[in-house]
């Protein structure tokens, strides 16, 4: 059969971490999941691991591992989270490439991608081997071979970034066909303008490079492409599979390959069940014998190119301006009404201006500790797959000296500020709409973590330059966009005392073991006491941290006051000395005990001086996490007083609508049960008391913000009864003029309404 099929999907997600914790922090734009990796595993990655085919019944006849079946790549951040977080779905991944190459001649399914999403035309040369590099191996740790392919963010291609994949082994590529500028015979004949897309996609192509070199290229069909990605075709496996074996050009004897390129995600995220469309397409085409599937590199060694073909430079699949949504305000976007993209460039400005200042810092720093600084950061790729191993090998490869810790703290430093000067170009940060959106502000996370490190490691402060080009960078939300730096990018920072914090904060909530994990740091308690008095709490202690990136430490001590509510103070500083933290404790205390909270404060500040905590400076899931807990206790407690404050239940609500906390409903609904219950009790012994079926009226209404499921039946009984034994007498009375019944049959009414029992 020389009619062939391959769909390759482009699996792919931005680096999401906070990159001062190595973790991806609550999304709430993700509800009802923790974040957008897990939302779109639940609803992609996971279910074409184990994708259903229905029969005509529509019930399942067999269940398929769609990676196994198709070209595809996942960038590799995101399978570094999947491996952290969904290990069953990393390993089918990595299981359907294994396979494949079973059913492929030895090609496995799985292409490798440029490390972080960076635009590569874009990129320094320096940048762009180091993508390539950190692309391959880590596809090498996690596949247990070399890639044939690459894929280039979002196909954005020049001849530089050819040249590179091609000295590093790479052997082809994916793009689109409006990238192609002309085409001939291998070696011969006259070219052959293609541009606008009027390449045949049916075959591959040699593009050969200055160097001498040579790279394959393939470029998709276009048109099928779209119409999967944005035209509907994915709500029908059958069509779908139609619509490949149709467009084959009718040339007996000549081989030829339909194959598209779509993001990943569209199968199962972008449309539902497309996992499924794909699986049963894939069926369809195979059970039928409509044509062969196959992969890039089984189709080229069975076929390889009979012509060559030259690029569109800075040219790729999403801006029909070249490269140009990257760096400008070109007119591509999401489509907001109303904005424009003028923030972009000064976004990519501000980058490019950090970036030249960091590199030679970098060199002139790293040459004191390292024989080749650029090849130490090619290979630390290595560190990053696996710190704990790789660590001591890595430094034994590429140190010129034995390094004290001192050193090894900095040399690590200088290398996570170059990975972070690399993840700061990720692409997302300028596609969309906003500078203010999750993606902008996570490159700009990004940079500050550069500008972080290159203070800590040379004194050289550049933030407020930085920030001087984000003010030249008009906003759609907000004026300029040194305004979400300053709002979301600066209260993300972490340094080792904001960790010393969250573990105290913390502390006062959970019970925590000698030595715990918090994200990518060690914590070891050296000496820790709390005492309680009412709603009030106090943490004293000792605690040693150490990051497990960098391997910096610090032994600091803390004090922190819990006065109920969610209302925190606490102070965090280094370590000063035995002396002065048995001081310390012992006057806090010594007002902790004579429940002197004004003093407890003043000598928190005393101690800490500035460096005061609050609730605010908990990492955000342990924050959601403790404000959830509090509110919903101090809820349950307020439903349970004889009395139920509900002014101050009231704020509490509002406190949670603002955190977007769940309250604990069924808990909630049992206690408020019992208390309506009670309140009817006693309405029964005294059941003219018109102020207490006011009462229970104002319970009522703020019960119905929070509750669903009221056990209502003895309620319902009691009040049955009091209107048979009372409403009739003062019914009458209320008719002879006593305004005080009138008032009675008013409130009383009203709570039938909330009872559901008609008076």
């Amino acid at each position: 059969m020389n009619k062939y099929v391959c769909i390759h999907a482009h699996f792919y997600q931005p680096p999401r971490e906070n990159p001062w914790l190595e973790e991806v922090e609550l999304q709430d734009s993700a509800y009802p999941h923790h974040d957008w990796n897990e939302k779109i595993t639940a609803e992609c990655y996971a279910p074409n691991t184990a994708s259903r085919i229905l029969g005509q019944d529509g019930k399942i006849i067999d269940i398929v591992n769609n990676y196994s079946k198709i070209s595809f790549n996942v960038g590799p951040t995101l399978l570094y989270w999947l491996e952290k977080h969904e290990p069953e779905v990393y390993q089918a991944i990595l299981e359907a490439d294994r396979l494949s190459m079973k059913r492929f001649s030895g090609h496995g399914s799985a292409i490798a991608q440029v490390y972080n999403h960076i635009i590569m035309p874009l990129a320094n040369k320096r940048d762009k081997y180091t993508q390539v590099v950190w692309g391959i191996k880590d596809f090498q740790k996690r596949f247990k071979r070399f890639p044939e392919g690459m894929w280039l963010s979002e196909t954005a291609v020049d001849t530089e970034t050819l040249e590179i994949l091609a000295e590093l082994g790479i052997r082809y590529t994916v793009l689109a066909p409006c990238q192609a500028k002309r085409v001939r015979s291998t070696g011969k004949g006259a070219w052959k303008d293609v541009s606008g897309g009027k390449i045949n996609p049916a075959i591959a192509y040699l593009c050969r490079l200055p160097s001498g070199r040579s790279m394959n290229l393939f470029f998709y069909n276009a048109e099928i492409s779209h119409d999967v990605a944005f035209g509907g075709l994915l709500n029908n496996g059958e069509l779908f599979a139609k619509r490949l074996a149709g467009a084959f050009v009718p040339v007996p004897g000549c081989p030829q390959m339909v194959h598209i390129a779509t993001d990943g995600e569209t199968y199962g995220h972008h449309f539902s069940n497309g996992d499924m469309a794909l699986s049963y397409c894939l069926y369809y085409i195979e059970s039928n014998s409509l044509a062969k599937m196959t992969v890039y590199g089984e189709y080229l060694e069975k076929h390889p190119p009979a012509y060559e073909v030259e690029i569109i430079e800075n040219s790729s699949w999403s801006c029909v301006h070249g490269i140009e949504r990257w760096r400008c305000n070109c007119g591509c976007s999401t489509g907001h009404p109303g904005w424009n993209q003028e923030w972009r460039r000064p976004l990519r400005e501000a980058m490019d201006w950090l970036r030249e200042k960091v590199m030679p810092a970098y060199e002139k720093e790293a040459s004191k500790y390292l024989r080749d600084p650029w090849k130490a950061r090619d290979d630390y790729i290595d560190v990053i797959l696996e710190r704990v191993e790789n660590v001591k090998r890595f430094l034994g490869k590429h140190a010129t000296k034995e390094l004290s810790r001192e050193e090894k703290v900095k040399v690590l430093k200088l290398l996570e500020m170059q990975r972070n000067a690399m993840l700061m170009y990720t692409s997302c940060g300028w596609f969309f709409d906003e500078i203010s959106g999750i993606e902008s502000v996570k490159v700009m996370e990004y940079a500050s973590a550069v500008m972080h490190y290159l203070e800590e490691i040379t004194g050289l402060a550049l933030e407020q330059e930085y920030l001087n080009i984000l003010e030249k960078s008009p906003g759609n939300v907000f004026e300029n966009s040194s305004i979400p730096y300053a709002m979301f990018v600066k209260p993300a920072a972490v340094d080792l005392l904001r960790v010393g914090a969250h573990y105290a904060i913390s502390s006062l909530f959970e019970a925590y073991p000698e030595n715990i994990k918090i994200y990518c740091y060690s914590a070891k308690s050296e000496y820790y006491t709390r005492m309680d008095a009412g709603r009030m709490k106090l943490a004293t202690g000792k605690l040693n941290i150490t990051s497990d990136i960098t391997l910096d430490e610090k032994t600091i001590s803390f004090a922190v006051l819990h006065l109920g509510d969610i209302t925190m103070n606490g102070g965090v500083r280094e370590f000063l000395g035995e002396q002065e933290f048995y001081a310390m404790q012992q006057e806090i205390k010594s007002a902790f005990e004579k429940s002197d909270t004004p003093s407890v404060i003043r000598l928190m500040h005393k101690h800490f001086g500035t460096h005061n905590y609050s609730l605010w400076h908990l990492f955000r899931d342990e924050q959601r996490k403790i404000v959830n807990q509090v509110l919903n206790n101090d809820l349950r407690k307020i439903l349970e007083d004889e009395e139920p404050d509900l002014f101050r239940a009231e704020k509490i609500i509002n406190e949670a609508r603002k955190w977007c906390i769940d309250l604990d409903t069924s808990t909630l609904d049992y206690i408020a049960s019992s208390r309506i219950d009670s309140f009817m009790q006693r309405l029964d012994q005294t059941p003219e008391d018109t102020a207490l079926i006011e009462k229970i009226n104002r319970t009522f209404r703020f019960l119905s913000a929070i509750s669903r499921r009221l056990n209502l039946w003895k309620a319902q009984n009691i009040y049955f009864f009091i209107g048979k034994r009372v409403y009739s007498d003062m019914a009458a009375r209320a008719e002879k003029g006593d305004r005080n019944a009138g008032r009675w049959m008013e409130v009383f009414r009203e709570l039938g309404s909330y009872l559901r029992v008609k008076t």
